[in-house]
């Protein structure tokens, strides 16, 4: 029983770094409406960025952290203004295209940037070390990782639900026209909104460069297990997200501890499950 509740444990580690990405991915669905196929990519490009300030040039970690989410969403802005704008109106398959072939771009920059071989900077020495729980020792980054998945969620709620940016947001997700009529500038919203879910996705990445490894292609790989969470929990539905990635996370950790052979297959299997009960997700509406 000890082994199970450390298991767990261990899987809502790996659920935080989900939840960041997939969080991302369902605000920009949910408001803007596009799949963005090149989230993954920004997560990517969030670990490369913090690997350089941190492991190469030697800023301070928090710092490093800071700088990575500007220039990614600096990526998301320059993404958002001169490409996707332009397809909104058009149908999900002419989104996925374009965002597609940015997956593309991006793995091929950060090897001409970067290189090809995979990077790992060192752990930061304050958050060096392990505790013991049930048992067993645990490390420190990997309770920081769950804590700050948990305030980050904590901070989209507040920022959604108790704002006014959050109330135009999601006035405008429900009925763009009505929004634009009462004052609210779409153009600019979408814009906001589009550069928080790449820096969301690339905290996810940023906070991994110690312990995840920085690679070209990693993005490709996050974004399936995004969409999948996102599919599980309702497209576009934070909550959905949040209840997805612990899922995933969990049924990752456990299928190595009980069926290493089978890990995947169990996460797809659930969707499956999810899609054939509840095809729009569990808090899908």
């Amino acid at each position: 029983m000890e082994t199970l509740a450390f298991q767990g444990l261990v899987g809502l580690s790996v659920a935080m770094y989900l939840w960041l990405l997939a969080a991302g991915l369902t605000i920009v669905f949910g408001v803007l409406g596009v799949l963005n196929f090149a989230h993954g990519s920004l997560f990517m490009l969030g670990a490369y960025f913090a690997f350089t300030f941190y492991g190469l040039w030697g800023i301070n970690f928090w710092l490093a952290i800071a700088l990575s989410l500007l220039a990614v969403g600096v990526v998301g802005y320059l993404m958002e203004r001169l490409f996707l704008r332009h397809i909104y109106h058009l149908d999900h398959a002419y989104q996925l295209l374009l965002t597609f072939g940015f997956i593309l771009i991006f793995d091929d920059a950060v090897k001409m940037v970067w290189g090809g071989v995979a990077k790992i900077p060192a752990m930061p020495s304050f958050f060096e070390g392990t505790f013991s729980v049930f048992g067993r020792l645990f490390p420190f980054y990997n309770a920081f990782i769950i804590g700050s998945g948990l305030l980050v969620a904590v901070v989209l709620w507040l920022l959604f639900e108790k704002t006014w940016w959050g109330r135009m947001v999601r006035a405008s997700a429900s009925d763009r026209e009505m929004a634009s009529a009462i004052g609210v500038n779409i153009p600019t919203l979408f814009t906001g909104v589009f550069v928080l879910g790449a820096m969301l996705a690339a905290l996810g990445g940023a906070l991994g460069t110690p312990v995840r490894v920085v690679a070209p292609g990693i993005g490709a790989a996050m974004i399936i297990q995004a969409f999948i969470i996102t599919v599980i929990g309702g497209l576009g539905n934070l909550k959905g997200a949040f209840v997805g990635a612990v899922i995933v996370g969990l049924l990752s950790a456990y299928g190595i501890l009980l069926f290493p052979v089978f890990e995947l297959f169990l996460i797809f299997v659930t969707m499956a499950v999810v899609l054939i009960v509840r095809p729009k997700g569990l808090f899908g509406g």
